[in-house]
């Protein structure tokens, strides 16, 4: 069985014992989290669709880790002109494991 939900405006197709990054979520390691924003559950060859939610379907998930993602430098230049600005940026992350999907 399978779910596409969303998460911090992404979505991310997950099965059971999957393990996913997703924007920060308030909640400390070790903690069990319910994920409602379920847009379609699907196994063997039929799906359900939501309108845009599934009514009744809901992911079980493991927080694994509150870290921060890889750095993206950030570089802006205007030729010519001695402009040069360089920056860094780390998103703050969470990991998942998905524990069980249940559908409507």
């Amino acid at each position: 069985m399978f779910a596409v939900l969303k998460s911090g405006g992404k979505q991310y197709r997950v099965e059971k014992d999957d393990v996913i990054r997703v924007e920060r979520l308030n909640a400390k390691e070790g903690d069990k989290i319910k994920l409602d924003e379920i847009l379609m559950v699907g196994e063997a060859g039929k799906a359900t669709i939501g309108t845009p939610l599934v009514k009744g379907a809901s992911v079980t998930a493991e927080v694994m880790a509150q870290t921060r993602a890889p750095k993206i430098i950030v570089f802006k230049k205007k030729r010519r002109q001695n402009y040069r600005r360089k920056k860094g940026h780390k998103q703050e992350i969470t990991l998942l494991r998905i524990k069980d999907i249940k559908s409507a």
